[in-house]
C-alpha cells in the first residue's frame, strides 16, 4: 500500500508537458489494458476511448480546450467518450462476450439478461446518457492509477467544450459524446507545480464512519 500511495502523492495535474518525451508503445499497451479492465455498471463499460496521437488534429482541440497546451504538447491525448444511445443491442453484444468468455449455455443467463434490460432501458434516454458519462470516470481512476505507476503524467481535464470535440472528432455520427480527456506524457522541468505540496482535506475533514 505505500507504493499506491507515494505513487498517489508522485501524480499531479500537470501543466507543462517535455514534447521531447514519448510514451513507448509497451507502456501504452500497459494503460489501455488498465483501462480495459475497469470496473463498470454491469460490467457493460458503455463508452469508447479514443488515442489521439495525431498532432494537426489536437492542435485543433486547444482551441476546444480553453486554449490548453497540455492537448496538444502531451505524447498522447486520450478521449473518453460515453455511449448516447446506451440500448439493447449493446446489452446483447455484452451478453454475446459473456457466453464465449465463460463457456455458458445462454440458457444460463436468459433471467439476468432480462432483468439487465429492463434495468438499462427503463432508464429514460436522457438520464441513461448521464449514467453512461459518470462510467468513465470510472475507467479514468484506472489510466491515473497505472500511469503513476510507470511514472507517466496525466492530466485529467474536464475543461474543454464537448461539443467541439464531438465535431471535431466525428463522435456523434458514432453515438459518442466526448466526456473526460486525459493528456498524457512527460513532465517538463520547467513546470513549477510539481514541486508543490499536495493540497487534500485531512483525515478528520473528509472521512464519516457511523
Amino acid at each position: 500500500m505505500s507504493n499506491f500511495n507515494d505513487n498517489a502523492n508522485w501524480r499531479y495535474a500537470t501543466k507543462k508537458f517535455d514534447t521531447t518525451k514519448k510514451v513507448s508503445t509497451e507502456d501504452l499497451n500497459t494503460l489501455k489494458e488498465a483501462i480495459r479492465l475497469s470496473a463498470s455498471s454491469f460490467g457493460l463499460q458503455p463508452y469508447k476511448v479514443l488515442i489521439i496521437e495525431n498532432p494537426e488534429i489536437r492542435e485543433q482541440l486547444v482551441g476546444a480546450s480553453w486554449g490548453q497546451k497540455q492537448v496538444a504538447d502531451a505524447s498522447h491525448l486520450i478521449v473518453f467518450a460515453n455511449e448516447l444511445n446506451l440500448g439493447e443491442a449493446h446489452v446483447d453484444a455484452y451478453f454475446k462476450n459473456l457466453i464465449e468468455t465463460r463457456g455458458i449455455p445462454a440458457e444460463a443467463i436468459k433471467d439476468y439478461s432480462e432483468f439487465m434490460k429492463s434495468s438499462v432501458l427503463g432508464i429514460p434516454e436522457d438520464i441513461r446518457a448521464i449514467w453512461t458519462a459518470k462510467q468513465t470516470y470510472l475507467a479514468l481512476g484506472n489510466l491515473l492509477n497505472a500511469a503513476a505507476e510507470l511514472k507517466i503524467d496525466v492530466t485529467p481535464m474536464e475543461g474543454f467544450v464537448a461539443d467541439q470535440y464531438n465535431e471535431i472528432l466525428g463522435l456523434k455520427a458514432m453515438g459518442l459524446n466526448a466526456s473526460l480527456i486525459a493528456p498524457i506524457g512527460y513532465r517538463h522541468e520547467e513546470d513549477a507545480t510539481q514541486h508543490y505540496a499536495k493540497v487534500r482535506k485531512s483525515n478528520e475533514d473528509l472521512f464519516i464512519t457511523l
